[in-house]
């Protein structure tokens, strides 16, 4: 898909970050809609049928939660958070709502652009149906129909909770995983509050499949949020 056919929704309050925003991915090649309230938003949204969202939360009408809720009512394009709130309850509320990935204010026009990038590349693989077969981040290849992890060729041994933990993290195709999300996949309903669980299974994760766990490139730590897994292809 050529990027300039790639339509990006911006729905965001105070007119100047809108613009810049606007701004940035037009020059970038996307065709770029904007809106500056919740119900523009879902206007804007089912005509124009974008391929990625950006949002903000502190939208005039409504909480921009509730629009990331309705969105992904009937689709799954990716949502980028574009907000102020540093607060650790709010990028969870708005990750458990649907939406991706969170971009705090203020932000580099680098960084977004990556941000979109990787979301659509997310959203690309999704829909081919991936994963599948085998799938690959640096060194390492998983082939999920055998359920054998490889790195640099050779053969590692993972336990059943850290391989479906990493298979989780594979299936979020980049997207950050917030910790219940993870806690519900792996453990069940019942390992609610048990967050050093995912601590102690990333760290091992980490110690064998990166090259340097103590900076990892791939189990990337979103803080006090919960996990991404980057890289793949």
């Amino acid at each position: 898909m050529m990027k300039t056919a790639i339509r990006i929704l911006v729905v965001e309050d105070d007119a100047q970050i809108r613009r810049f925003v606007c701004a940035s991915l037009a020059a970038d090649g996307y065709s770029v809609f904007e809106a500056d309230t919740v119900a523009r938003g879902l206007i804007e949204a089912a005509s124009r049928q974008p391929e990625l969202f950006i949002v903000d939360l502190g939208l005039p009408d409504r909480d921009g939660r509730e629009l990331i809720s309705e969105l992904r009512a009937w689709t799954g394009a990716p949502v980028i958070v574009l907000s102020a709130r540093d607060r650790e309850e709010d990028k969870v509320a708005a990750l458990d709502a649907g939406a991706d990935d969170y971009l705090m204010k203020p932000f580099g026009v680098p960084e977004l652009l990556a941000r979109v990038r990787a979301q659509l590349r997310r959203s690309t693989l999704m829909a081919s149906g991936e994963p599948a077969g085998i799938v690959t981040f640096g060194e390492v290849s998983v082939d999920l129909a055998c359920r054998e992890v490889r790195r640099q060729g050779k053969l590692v041994r993972l336990t059943p909770i850290e391989y479906r933990l990493l298979v989780a993290l594979i299936s979020g195709h980049g997207r950050v995983l917030t910790h219940r999300h993870l806690l519900l996949e792996v453990w069940g309903p019942n390992s609610a509050g048990r967050s050093h669980y995912l601590r102690i299974y990333m760290g091992n994760l980490r110690q064998k499949l990166e090259a340097d766990p103590a900076n990892p490139c791939h189990f990337i730590t979103e803080l006090s949020v919960g996990y991404r897994l980057v890289g793949l292809s």
